[in-house]
């Protein structure tokens, strides 16, 4: 809880794009945390040459795009469902694209719960969330 503020430092790396390692992530009650400072430079490396908040959502689409590892099962409404892809809808809102039989569903990656153990890349959805929420500057 609170606002993110930029660390001192985060390793050696800070210059790098930083790349977080599966045992960086703590599992808490079943959702995924990442520590303020990694979240922070994630979200700088998302929006560092983004204009508008317009530009910062799409490079964050392009992040969870390429990082997260699809597919991967999590569950809606006490079923279990398949998230296929990411992707980015004409009203500028990134969704998850859930399947089910042969149901498909689009879900905002905002709403869409994380299972436990979490997916490959699952915290530039961690970070995107805090972006979006406005508490990380």
């Amino acid at each position: 809880a609170g606002s993110l503020t930029r660390p001192n430092t985060i390793g050696a790396d800070w210059g790098e794009s930083p790349r977080i390692c599966r045992s960086t992530l703590q599992r808490l009650g079943g959702k995924v945390s990442v520590s303020g400072g990694l979240l922070f430079a994630l979200i700088e490396e998302a929006t560092a040459d983004a204009h508008d908040e317009s530009e910062q959502t799409s490079c964050f689409f392009t992040m969870i795009e390429e990082n997260l590892l699809v597919p991967f099962d999590t569950r809606m409404l006490g079923m279990q469902v398949t998230v296929e892809s990411v992707d980015l809808t004409d009203d500028e809102r990134i969704v998850a694209v859930c399947s089910r039989g042969g149901h498909r569903q689009r879900v905002s990656i905002l709403d869409l719960p994380l299972p436990d153990p979490a997916p490959e890349g699952v915290e530039w959805i961690e970070a995107y969330r805090v972006w979006s929420s406005g508490s990380w500057s």
